[in-house]
Order: C-alpha cells, then structure tokens, then sequence
C-alpha cells in the first residue's frame, strides 16, 4: 500500500485559494541544483542521501532551473497584492519531493534562505507522485524526471522537464515563451509535416485557415498565466509573453494568430522562425522559462543560458 503524502504548511506564506490561484508544482531538482545529491542518491541509496541531507540540513542549496521563474512569479504576486489585496487570482507554488519530511528540512531551509514564498511542501513517499497534483489543483507542473512528467501529462496538467543548468535570472517582469505546435497546439500540423513534408504542411494549414487548431499540453497553463496578464495594462505588465514558433509567418503563421484570437490568449510578442535555429532570438528575449517539444531547440536555449522546459 503506497504512503500518503506529507504536506509541511508553510506559515510564514499566505496560504491561497487553490480553485482561484494559477498552482504551480515544482520537484525540488527543478528549483534547487541537487544534482551532486542526486548522484548519492544513485550511487550510495536513499539512507546514505537522506544522512547527507540531515548533516548540511542549514546549508542552503544553489538556485536551480526553475529558481528565477519561481522568483519572477512572486514578483508577480506582489504587484498584483499592491493594486489589490484582495486579489485571489495569483500565483501559488507549491515544491513536491519525493524525500521524507526529515531529510526534507535542507529544502525548506533553503527556500526560507531566498526568501522564496512557496505556500506547500509535500513530502511523497510513493512512487508516482503525480496522482496528488489534481487533489492540490496544479496548473503547471516542473520536474527533472521524465517519468513524473510524463505522468502528469497523463493526468491531464501542463506539465515539463526541466534539465539542470545555471541560470542567469533576467528582470524581475516575468518572461514566459511558448513554442507552438505541440506546446501551445495540439500536433496536427506537426503529424502532417512527418508524413507530407513541408508543401503537404502549408497546403493543410491554408485548407484549415478558418478552423482553430487544437489544444496543445500548454494551452490550460497560458490561458491562466494570461487571466494573470489581463490584470494589467500592457506598459506596465510584469507579465511578458512570447510564441517563438518554427512556422513560417507567411505560409502558416495565419492559422495560428487565428487560433490565438480565438481562444482570447494575447501573446505580447510572436516569432515565426521558418525554422531557423531559436537561439538567438531567445538570447534577445532572455526568458525566465521557455518550452518547447523539439530537444534541439532546448539545447539551443541552454546554449545561450535560457532556463528551459521540454514538453515530450
């Protein structure tokens, strides 16, 4: 019989109200590098990492992937509280580990020690960890494992993997970009590309103009970050969101702004790449997280220090 999860409140944090608030769950490699730990972990078991954890329990653990992203949320948060604080629309993070409450003291010490205001940490002893998401109203889900993340697509929440990687945090306005199909879309188009080719693809996407495209594993995520972003006028917004897509903006771009009218998701900035390399653009926008499907365009990001986030 699996055990049921741990949930450590943080009281220093106000607790929010999770059918109102855009839930993020974030796994504790995705926030904080742990990756010296992790290699422990696999070498020596889970007594000899939870032993290490308990002995450095008040050193604080160096940022990880999601760190800034988390950081950029909060800031969100704050300005949201400032205009209103009655506000119950707001970003609520929560960290889910697969450590015990014991060796777990290192996490929540090191999330006090940024002052990061994470609301939750759940302490799961059971081998999928992800079946809890739902029951805590997760909106978006970060992790370092692929099963997990797989799992959560499953189960129907926006998920991604994150790989470790340092990070840069850029401004404090919070910088989210999206890849298209497969992301943000469902993966029609892509299917039509892998069996057609490129010509197949376009003469589709003219022929389907007028119908929106499906939705993609991103797209619940977006539509709240974006009910977040309505909050504020565009010029001082500290949202900022982007589609840097490998369609071309002649041929297949169309369909796509279509799709996003239609759903009432604005998108500050949009990027058809005619599949040039994303990089760049990227290094330009410098993103707090980016996601995307296509494992050459995350290399590409982390090339040129964008934290990013793969969408299997």
């Amino acid at each position: 019989m699996a055990e049921p999860e741990s949930t450590v409140i943080n009281s220093n944090v106000k607790q929010k109200d999770p059918s109102k608030a855009l839930v993020i769950a974030v796994t504790t490699r995705a926030i904080f590098n742990l990756e010296e730990e992790h290699k422990l972990y696999l070498e020596k078991g889970k007594e000899e990492y939870a032993r290490h954890q308990q002995a450095n329990q008040d050193r604080p653990l160096p940022p990880g992937t999601a760190f800034a992203f988390i950081q950029a949320a909060q800031y969100v948060n704050k300005k949201i509280l400032e205009s209103n604080p009655a506000e119950k629309d707001l970003f609520d993070i929560l960290v889910l580990s697969n450590n015990s409450p014991e060796s777990g003291v290192r996490i929540i010490n090191s999330a006090k020690h940024y002052g990061l205001e994470i609301s939750k940490f759940c302490f799961v002893s059971d081998e999928d960890s992800t079946r809890y998401l739902k029951s805590h109203g997760v909106k978006l889900f970060l992790s370092a494992d692929r099963t997990d993340v797989c799992n959560a697509l499953r189960r129907g929440v926006s998920a991604a993997l994150v790989f470790p990687q340092e990070v840069q945090a850029p401004s404090t306005q919070l910088r989210v970009a999206f890849d298209g199909d497969a992301v943000l879309f469902s993966d029609e188009t892509d299917q039509v590309f892998r069996e057609q080719g490129l010509e197949g693809a376009v003469q589709y996407e003219r022929a389907m103009e007028a119908v929106p495209m499906g939705e993609g594993p991103m797209k619940a995520f977006a539509m709240h970050l974006g009910k977040i972003h309505k909050k504020f006028n565009r010029e001082e917004s500290p949202i900022r969101t982007y589609l840097v897509t490998a369609r071309s903006g002649r041929d297949m771009g169309i369909r796509a702004i279509k799709t996003l009218r239609e759903w009432g998701l604005a998108i500050d900035e949009a990027f058809f790449m005619d599949g040039a390399p994303k990089g760049p653009i990227l290094a330009q926008i410098q993103p707090h997280i980016f996601f995307d499907d296509g494992l050459h365009n995350i290399q590409g990001a982390q090339d040129v220090g964008v934290p990013s986030a793969w969408v299997p």
